[in-house]
């Protein structure tokens, strides 16, 4: 006789014990059982069977007397011990990106209306760019900064427009180029600042979030002499890096 594991039912109780544990999401005073079953399309008797599987662990609690069930802190500390360094798990390949161009490759994280520099990997040409780790970089006008803006709605780039560029907002044929630049951004997932944070340097850039939401990008910023004959490999090889990281199961698919 086939073991429940193999015959497909072990993993269904798992999937029903995840759909439970996630009804429970931010519901700090609790459900019901029948709340519960209500939320999961599933009869009050299984969810009663798999709710006492997770309280004999602390996955789940009783949230008050006549309260219904919560979460429970063995979660927490599950969460505490899952808790990575996506700077370290990705280094291997911005270490591997800037081998094969040559280049310099930053890592920067987005926060609020800025980019926040947490990597960077030193090119081997005499001439390159140089960014403090820490450092912190405007959205507009930035390689890396259009990739992040490009994941944002209509709405909040607008927003944030307004906010950063009061003069550029107020000028429709600006607006219109601005947002055609973000729609090619979206269909070919590059962008690009041309001398136009810094003269004289020129870069590539990409943006991916991770599973929580937080939204990163990689950039290959470069002196616009060398740009200008090497911007097509730059953008070709940097996609292929964005290939190979959304492979990972720290980095949501697009």
């Amino acid at each position: 006789m086939p073991k429940p594991e193999e015959n497909g039912s072990g993993v269904q109780v798992i999937a029903r014990a995840a759909a439970i544990l996630r009804s429970l999401k931010n519901e700090s005073d609790g459900l019901s059982l029948g709340q519960i079953a209500e939320r999961v399309g599933l009869p009050r008797s299984t969810v009663q069977r798999i709710v006492g599987a997770l309280h004999a662990e602390s996955l789940v609690i009783a949230a008050a007397p006549g309260r219904g069930i919560r979460l429970g802190p063995e979660l927490a500390a599950l969460a505490d011990s899952a808790r990575f360094d996506i700077g370290e798990i990705l280094r291997p390949y911005l270490v591997e990106l800037a081998r094969t161009t040559g280049e310099t490759v930053d890592l920067a994280v987005l926060r609020g209306k800025r980019l926040i520099f947490l990597d960077q990997i030193p090119g081997i040409h005499r001439l390159r760019t140089v960014s403090a780790v820490g450092e912190s970089f405007p959205l507009f006008g930035t390689a890396n900064g259009k990739a992040c803006l490009a994941t944002m709605s209509e709405e909040k780039l607008l927003k944030l427009l307004e906010s950063e560029q009061p003069n550029h907002a107020s000028d429709p044929s600006f607006v219109e180029r601005f947002m055609a630049e973000i729609l090619q951004i979206r269909k070919s997932h590059v962008a690009f600042d041309r001398d136009e944070h810094n003269l004289g340097i020129s870069a590539v850039g990409v943006a991916f979030s991770d599973l929580q939401g937080e939204v990163y990008a990689i950039s290959i910023p470069t002196p616009s002499a060398r740009f200008a004959l090497h911007h097509e490999a730059l953008s070709k090889a940097l996609l292929q890096t964005l290939v190979t990281i959304e492979k990972l199961e720290v980095i949501a698919h697009p």
